[in-house]
């Protein structure tokens, strides 16, 4: 007796079916691993633009405060969990250099902060390095702002970064941002 050739081949379309969902849920599961990828770099990217504009901002602040004493009024390590100064004595008043950079750094400290409670820069530590260049008399610094936080993800430092003292150099996990800046004083 002949068989119907449809009887012969029962239940290859369901292996078919089953293949194809397969195939389907690992296409799946790679457009989510790439959507959490997105997101760890975008944040990652959240994070390198608050402490370039964290950066940015004391640079500005220095700027114009520009004075001979920009070492000793500026020269800095803060870290981001130590509790702000409250200085204010400058509203209101005739301030020195001095007090004006004072003011900056409790403002930046407060800056700092803001930034940090909002979950941009985990644990970070700022170091301003001013420098003053010897061919300008005292009136030409080079200014080096580092601000170094905890990202998220380890990361293996290159060499140049590896030299960078600013921060916890043992953490897996630091970032940097490292501005530079000069700055000539007109008085």
């Amino acid at each position: 007796m002949y068989s119907h050739p449809i009887k012969r081949h029962k239940g290859f379309t369901l292996i078919e079916v089953l293949i194809a969902f397969i195939i389907l849920s690992f296409g799946l599961l790679g457009a989510v691993a790439l959507q959490a990828k997105a997101k760890q770099a975008s944040f990652d990217s959240m994070q390198r633009a608050a402490a370039v504009a964290l950066g940015n901002d004391i640079i500005q602040r220095i700027r114009a405060n520009d004075t001979v004493n920009i070492v000793s009024n500026y020269e800095v390590v803060l870290k981001s969990s130590a509790n702000s100064d409250t200085f204010s004595s400058c509203f209101g008043a005739v301030c020195s250099s001095s007090d004006i950079a004072k003011l900056d750094i409790t403002q930046w400290k407060r800056a700092i902060r803001a930034s940090e409670n909002t979950g941009t820069l985990d644990d970070a530590t700022i170091c301003i390095n001013p420098t003053s260049v010897a061919d300008t008399g005292g009136k030409g610094f080079n200014i080096e702002v580092i601000i170094a936080w905890q990202g998220r993800q380890e990361f293996k430092a290159n060499t140049n970064t590896g030299k960078v003292t600013c921060g916890d150099k043992t953490n897996n996990k630091r970032r940097l941002v490292v501005l530079t800046s000069y700055i000539y004083v007109r008085s």
